[in-house]
């Protein structure tokens, strides 16, 4: 039997400030909100790609081991934007040769660690 198909992804994070994570994931990362379910909105990522936030979920108060990375060939451009916009950057721009990726980190206001990444492998999927 030939596996049904996967067609999009969602993923779902907890947050106690629904509207203080809307603004920053529609206005400083220009995420648009494709969905409000009153205590859980959706955002798009890319083309079949979204993150949701809801109010109503339980976690520990400090999410540790969490990283929510985004790809971008931009991250120098995302570096000065987000500086622009008063982020903290954790970690600058920096060439990761382990992994072969280019990336950025960052802090929701969550606490939730936030990557942008260049993939420097040929092989990475555009």
């Amino acid at each position: 039997m030939d596996r049904p198909s996967l067609d999009q992804q969602v993923t779902f994070l907890h947050t106690g400030d629904l509207e203080k994570t809307a603004d920053f994931y529609q206005s400083v990362l220009g995420l648009p909100m494709v969905l409000d379910q009153g205590s859980c909105r959706i955002y798009q990522i890319g083309r079949d790609a979204f993150l949701g936030f809801c109010q109503h979920l339980e976690t520990p108060p400090h999410p540790e081991g969490v990283i929510l990375t985004l790809v971008s060939q931009d991250v120098d451009g995302w570096h000065d934007y987000l500086r622009q916009q008063g982020i903290s950057i954790e970690k600058p721009p920096t060439l990761n040769q382990k992994f072969n990726i280019y990336h950025i980190f960052f802090r929701d206001p969550n606490g939730y660690l936030l990557e942008i990444q260049r993939f420097m492998d040929p092989a990475w999927p555009t």
